[in-house]
Order: C-alpha cells, then structure tokens, then sequence
C-alpha cells in the first residue's frame, strides 16, 4: 500500500528559520552564572590568568630510582581450603524438609518427629 502527498506538499522541508536571538531573561540568567562563577574563582577568564595549575590528585612516582624500601610484586599467605562437607552414611537421611519458603531442612531417620513438627509448623 503507497501513500501518496497532498499537491503541493513535499517531505523536505526547506524553509528557513529566523532565529529569535537572545532574550533579556537568558543575558540576566548568563550574567548571574558569570557572576557565580566568578565567586566560585572558576570563570575561563580567571583560568587563563592563573595558568596551567597543577592537578589535585597527583600521581606517586613509581620509578626503581626512588630513596625508599624496596618494594615487591609477590603476594606472600594460603589460606588451606576449607574442608569440604561429606555424606558418610552414619545417619540414614530420609529426605528434606521445606520450613519456611526456601529453607530446606535435611530430615534424617533416627529423629522422625522432627519431620512432623516442620508439617505442622507449614500448616499453622
């Protein structure tokens, strides 16, 4: 399906636009920021007849050539791994229990009434 344009009308706009200029609100709004920023002793003009400045956070020197301790890239200390939990089989686990949302519980043969009091606990 094409549609077509109404005569006389194109897609290219080409007219022109006058453009307003600067009101008397934006040269008061522009003055007022001058002025702040000259308070603030950050105005471009102020920048310039300070000169380059030096920047805040300077970076450490890190050359070899430095009178200090030496220094080293090594990373002394191990921790030993944590000793991982097993299923020896001394208890016989029956099967997991759901407490409350995603708190599973393990339930295990040789403590049954533990298994009905966590039914009991879901239903009240």
């Amino acid at each position: 399906m094409t549609m077509h344009l109404v005569r006389g009308m194109t897609t290219i706009n080409t007219k022109k636009r006058k453009s307003k200029g600067i009101t008397q609100k934006d040269r008061q709004a522009q003055a007022d920021h001058d002025k702040w920023l000259r308070k603030m002793g950050v105005h471009p003009d102020q920048l310039k007849a300070k000169g380059k400045t030096k920047p805040i956070n300077k970076i450490p020197d890190y050359r070899s050539d430095r009178k200090s301790l030496p220094t080293s890239d090594k990373i002394d200390g191990h921790c030993p791994q944590k000793q991982s939990q097993e299923y020896t089989g001394e208890r016989k686990l029956l099967g997991v229990a759901v407490m409350h949302k995603s708190n599973l519980v393990p339930i295990f043969a040789d403590n049954k009434e533990e298994a009905k009091e966590i039914a009991r606990m879901r239903r009240n």
